[in-house]
C-alpha cells in the first residue's frame, strides 16, 4: 500500500489548507487512515483519523473544531480540511494507514512521505 500526500504549503494565520492522502489500495490492514504531524525538533503527534468501515472519526483536542476529515471512497482518498490555522500548526503532515482507529502511531503500518504546512503569523 502506498500513500501519497499533497496540498501542503504556506498560509497566513487564520487561513485554510486542504491536505489529500491517496492510497494505492485499501485492505483489511488499512481500515483506518490518520494524519500525524511533526514540528521541527518535536516528536510526531496524532492529528486525526478515520475508519473506512464505519465512518468514525477521531480528533486530537488541539484541532477539534478547526480540522475536518472527509473521505472519497471512490478515489481511496482522505482529505484533511484545516481552517483557522495557527503558527503552532506548522509541521510536516504525514498520512498513515492501519488496522484500527487510534492515536498511537505504532498501530499504523503504512506511511506517506509527508507534506510541509507552514503558517505565518
Amino acid at each position: 500500500v502506498q500513500l501519497v500526500e499533497s496540498g501542503g504549503g504556506l498560509v497566513q494565520a487564520g487561513g485554510s489548507l486542504r491536505l489529500s492522502c491517496a492510497a494505492s489500495r485499501r485492505t483489511l490492514k488499512t481500515r483506518a487512515m490518520g494524519w500525524f504531524r511533526q514540528a521541527p525538533g518535536k516528536d510526531r503527534d496524532f492529528v486525526a483519523a478515520y475508519d473506512w468501515n464505519n465512518g468514525d472519526t477521531f480528533y486530537d483536542d488541539s484541532v477539534k473544531g478547526r480540522f475536518t476529515i472527509s473521505p472519497n471512497d471512490a478515489l481511496n482518498t482522505l482529505y484533511l480540511q484545516m481552517n483557522s490555522l495557527e503558527p503552532d500548526d506548522t509541521a510536516v503532515y504525514y498520512c498513515a494507514a492501519g488496522e484500527g482507529l487510534t492515536a498511537a502511531e505504532g498501530w499504523y503500518d503504512y506511511w506517506g512521505q509527508g507534506t510541509q504546512v507552514t503558517v505565518s503569523s
